[in-house]
C-alpha cells in the first residue's frame, strides 16, 4: 500500500446502524453456514491489481462459489479464486476471475459509483456486527470502477453513500483480477469480535451467470444479508482515534436573465465525524453547500399524485439507512406498476428546499450509534432564512430494536416545518417480520406494518396514517397484499406524502417459471394485480386498475427481452371535481373507464449499442393516446457514452389534445475512475425549458475531491418553437480536503 493512501482517507463512513455494539448482540450464524479465515500478514502490499506478492500467493482461498443462475446450484462455468489478507490497518480481498474468452468480457463503465448492473463484476457484502441485516457493500468491474454502498433491513440499500477505499483491476489473456484495500477506519465495527458477515458474487454479463459463495438461492438477493457466511481472525483490529476533519471551499455565480442580474457567492464550510466510542458516532457539518448535486430528472404530472422526486445530496444520504422507515417508499417490484401513494415520515428533501429554491444550511448534527441490538439516529439541522421563510430548526429521532434475524420493531419522531411559522411535529411505529426460511426453510416472506400521526398547529383530527403489508417474494411465485390509510390533514411537514383522503387495496402476484432451454429463454414472467383508491370521507371508489397477465414477458439468456406485447391494462377513474391534466384541456367530474395495452423490447444493456421501445396505446379518460417511450444509448467502453431518451404521450381528448414530451441526452466520458466529465440535457414541453449541466469531478486523492459544475438553461419563445431565449446560468465549484486520525 502507497504511503500517499496510507495517510489520506474520506471521513468515516457514516454506517449509522453499524456503529459498535456488545460482542453478545449479534445474532448467531445459522449451522452449516460457510466460513472462511483472514490471513494475518506484516508485508507490505502494493495495492496495483497484480496478486502477485507472495502474501496472495500462500493464502487460502475461501473456497469454490456457486451458480445462483442460470443452472442454479452447478458449479461455475468460470473459475473464480478468492483470498483474504489483513494487517493493523486495512482488510485487503483478491480475486481472480478466470475467463476462457477474455475479449467477451464486458466492462463498460469506470466512474465513481457507476451503475454496473449491465456488467462483467465482482460484489462483496460486510456484515460487521453479523446481525444479518445491515452491512458494508464493495462492487467493481474489470475497469477498476469503484461502487460502495449501505445495506439496511436485510435488502433495501443506499448506494449514493460513499467511503475512502481502494480497489485496482487487471486484465490479462486469463481473464481478470481485483485487488481491494478497505481500511478499517473506513469501517464500524463492535471491539473485540473475531468474525464478520461475507458474502462474494461473480457475474459474467454475456451468460447472464451469477456465482456466490454463500446463499446461492434463486429466491434470494445479494442484498439479502442473512445469506452471508463469515470470515474469521479478525479480533485485535482498531479504528484508531475515530476522527475525519473535511474542510471545503465552494463557490457559486449566478447569471439571472430577467431581470438581468449576476452574483458571486462563496465560503468555507467544515464537516467533522467522531466516533467517541465504538458504538456511538458523531458527525457535524456547518456552512453546507450542495453545489456539486446531480440535477433532477424531469417529469411531466399527468396524475393526480404528487411528483416524487429522490435525495441526491450526500449530507443527507449518508445516515439515510437509520431513518428508513417500514417500506412505505420502497419502489414495487418489476412487474407491479407503482401506485405513487408514498407515505414517508421523514424526508431529507424538505430539509434545505423549498418550492424549487434553495435554502441554506447553517449547521447540522446527528448522533448515530447502535446498543445492544437497538440502532438509533438523532437528527437536528438549523436552515438560514431565504425569501418567504425565516430560520428553522428540523428535528428527527429514530429508533429500530432487532428481532430476531431479520426483523425489527422501531418509532419516529420529526419536529419541524420548513415551510412556515407554524410548529409540526410527526410520530409513529413500524413493524418489519421478515424470514428466508419459510415453508420449505427457503422462501421468504415479509410482513410490514405502521402507524402515524401528524400534529400541526391549527388542525386537530383527521391526521393519522396506518397500515400493513404482506409479501411473498420469491423467484417462481411472488405475491402482495397491501392495505394503507391516508386521512385528509395528515400532513407530516419533514415528510412526503402521494396523495390524502384515501384507502389503497392492492394484491398482486406473479408466476416466473424457468423453461429448460425454450428458446434460449432465461425465465418468463406471468402477473396481475388490481389496485384500488376509496375516498374515507364519502366512502366511494375513487380510481382502480386491473393489470391482466401478459401475453409474453420473456427474459433471454442473451440479455434481451421482450418485457410486455399488448399487456392490457383496465382502468376506473372517478372526479369529484374538474381536472386540469394538461394546460387549456380540463375533465369534468363523472366516471372514466378506459382500457391501455403495453408494448416494450428491450436489447442486452451490455451491448455497445443498446435500445429500448415502448408503446402504450388505447382508450384514456374521455379519448384516446398513444405514450411512446424509447432509449438509445451506445458506449465505447469503458470512456465514452452517449444517449437519447424520449418520454411522449399524444392525446386525443373530448375537451382538447396535447401533447407531454421530455427528451433526455446524456453525453459522458471518463478518463479514470477518478475523473470524469458527464453532461446532462433535458426539454419538456410543459415548462418550454431547455437545461443544460456539464459536471467534472476529480478525485485527486481519496477523500480530496474537486467538483466543477455549469448548468445554463434556456426557454423557449411560445410565438416561434424553434427559438430558444437564454434564461439562469450558473458555476459552481466546490474543493474538499480530507484529514483523517
Amino acid at each position: 500500500m502507497t504511503e500517499r493512501f496510507r495517510s489520506r482517507g474520506r471521513f468515516l463512513p457514516a454506517a449509522v446502524f453499524l456503529a459498535a455494539a456488545p460482542l453478545g448482540a449479534a445474532v448467531s450464524p445459522p449451522q452449516g453456514v460457510r466460513s472462511a479465515p483472514v490471513t494475518v500478514i506484516t508485508t507490505p502490499i502494493q495495492v496495483d491489481g497484480r496478486l502477485d506478492e507472495d502474501p496472495w500467493r500462500l493464502a487460502p482461498t475461501i473456497g469454490e462459489l456457486v451458480q445462483r443462475e442460470p443452472d442454479n446450484g452447478e458449479p461455475p462455468t468460470e473459475r473464480t479464486d478468492v483470498r483474504l489478507l489483513r494487517d493493523s490497518e486495512y482488510l485487503y480481498i483478491g480475486v481472480v476471475c478466470y475467463d476462457a474468452d477474455p475479449d467477451g468480457i464486458v466492462a463498460n463503465q469506470m466512474a465513481r459509483d457507476a451503475g454496473l448492473g449491465s456488467e462483467d463484476r465482482i460484489e462483496i457484502v460486510l456484515d460487521t456486527y453479523r446481525d444479518q441485516q445491515n452491512a458494508f457493500y464493495f462492487a467493481t468491474n474489470p475497469a477498476g470502477a469503484l461502487v460502495d454502498g449501505l445495506l439496511f433491513a436485510n435488502g433495501q440499500s443506499n448506494m449514493n453513500w460513499d467511503t475512502v477505499w481502494e480497489v485496482r483491476t487487471r486484465r490479462t489473456d486469463q481473464g481478470w483480477s481485483a485487488e481491494f484495500a478497505i481500511p478499517f477506519k473506513s469501517l464500524s465495527f463492535p471491539a473485540g469480535r473475531s468474525a464478520w458477515g461475507f458474502n462474494v458474487a461473480r457475474v459474467i454479463q454475456r451468460k447472464v451467470e451469477e456465482a456466490r459463495w454463500s446463499g446461492a438461492r434463486l429466491e434470494t438477493q445479494f442484498a439479502q444479508v442473512s445469506e452471508a457466511g463469515e470470515i474469521t481472525n479478525l479480533a485485535g483490529i482498531t479504528q484508531g482515534i475515530g476522527v475525519d476533519v473535511r474542510p471545503f471551499v465552494a463557490g457559486r455565480w449566478i447569471d439571472v436573465r430577467e431581470p438581468a442580474a449576476s452574483a458571486w457567492t462563496g465560503r468555507p464550510g467544515l464537516d467533522l465525524f467522531y466516533n467517541p466510542t465504538p458504538n456511538l458516532k458523531i458527525s457535524a457539518t456547518a456552512n453546507t453547500d450542495f453545489g456539486e448535486t446531480e440535477v433532477d430528472a424531469r417529469q411531466i404530472n399527468l396524475s393526480r399524485f404528487s411528483l416524487f422526486f429522490p435525495e441526491k445530496r450526500a449530507f443527507f444520504l449518508e445516515d439515510a439507512g437509520v431513518f428508513a422507515f417500514s417500506n412505505t417508499a420502497v419502489s414495487a417490484p418489476a412487474f407491479l406498476a407503482p401506485t405513487r401513494f408514498e407515505v414517508i415520515p421523514f424526508f431529507s428533501r424538505r430539509i434545505g428546499l423549498l418550492e424549487g429554491r434553495e435554502v441554506p444550511v447553517d449547521v447540522g448534527l446527528k448522533l448515530t450509534g447502535k446498543v445492544g441490538d437497538t440502532d438509533f439516529g438523532v437528527l437536528n439541522v438549523r436552515t438560514g432564512a431565504a425569501p418567504g421563510v425565516g430560520e428553522n430548526d428540523a428535528v428527527v429521532a429514530r429508533v429500530k430494536h432487532n428481532l430476531f434475524e431479520q426483523s425489527y420493531v422501531g418509532v419516529i419522531a420529526t419536529s419541524g416545518n420548513p415551510a412556515g411559522p407554524l410548529s409540526s411535529e410527526t410520530v409513529g411505529g413500524d413493524l418489519r417480520l421478515a424470514t428466508s426460511r419459510f415453508l420449505d426453510g427457503s422462501k421468504n416472506l415479509v410482513l410490514n406494518a405502521y402507524a402515524l400521526k401528524s400534529r400541526n398547529e391549527g388542525v386537530s383530527g383527521n391526521d393519522a396514517s396506518w397500515g400493513v403489508s404482506v409479501e411473498y417474494p420469491n423467484d417462481l411465485v411472488e405475491l402482495e397484499f397491501t392495505w394503507r390509510e391516508v386521512q385528509e390533514d395528515f400532513e407530516p411537514a419533514l415528510g412526503f406524502v402521494g396523495r390524502r383522503n384515501l384507502r389503497l387495496l392492492r394484491v398482486g402476484g406473479r408466476y416466473n417459471p424457468r423453461p429448460a432451454r425454450f428458446l434460449d429463454i432465461q425465465q418468463m414472467f406471468m402477473g396481475m394485480f388490481y389496485n384500488r383508491f376509496t375516498r374515507l370521507d364519502t366512502g366511494e371508489v375513487e380510481s382502480w386498475n386491473l393489470h391482466i397477465p401478459a401475453p409474453i414477458d420473456w427474459h433471454f439468456r442473451s440479455g434481451d427481452a421482450i418485457h410486455a406485447v399488448m399487456w392490457p391494462t383496465i382502468h376506473y377513474e372517478r372526479l369529484f371535481e374538474p381536472f386540469r391534466i394538461a394546460p387549456g384541456v380540463t375533465l369534468p367530474p363523472g366516471e372514466y373507464r378506459f382500457t391501455r395495452w403495453r408494448n416494450r423490447v428491450a436489447t442486452a444493456a451490455r451491448r455497445r449499442l443498446q435500445v429500448s421501445l415502448g408503446w402504450t396505446l388505447g382508450a384514456y379518460w374521455s379519448g384516446r393516446a398513444d405514450e411512446i417511450a424509447t432509449n438509445v444509448t451506445y458506449r465505447i467502453p469503458p470512456w465514452f457514452s452517449v444517449s437519447f431518451d424520449t418520454n411522449q404521450t399524444f392525446a386525443r381528448l373530448r375537451e382538447g389534445n396535447f401533447a407531454a414530451r421530455i427528451l433526455t441526452w446524456q453525453v459522458n466520458y471518463t478518463a479514470s475512475p477518478f475523473l470524469s466529465f458527464s453532461n446532462l440535457i433535458q426539454y419538456d414541453n410543459r415548462s418550454r425549458n431547455l437545461g443544460w449541466q456539464s459536471r467534472v469531478r476529480w478525485i485527486a486523492r481519496p477523500g480530496d475531491d474537486f467538483f466543477f459544475v455549469f448548468s445554463q438553461g434556456w426557454i423557449q419563445d411560445p410565438e416561434a418553437g424553434s427559438r430558444f431565449v437564454p434564461d439562469e446560468r450558473k458555476l459552481s465549484a466546490k474543493l474538499q480536503y480530507t484529514v483523517r486520525f
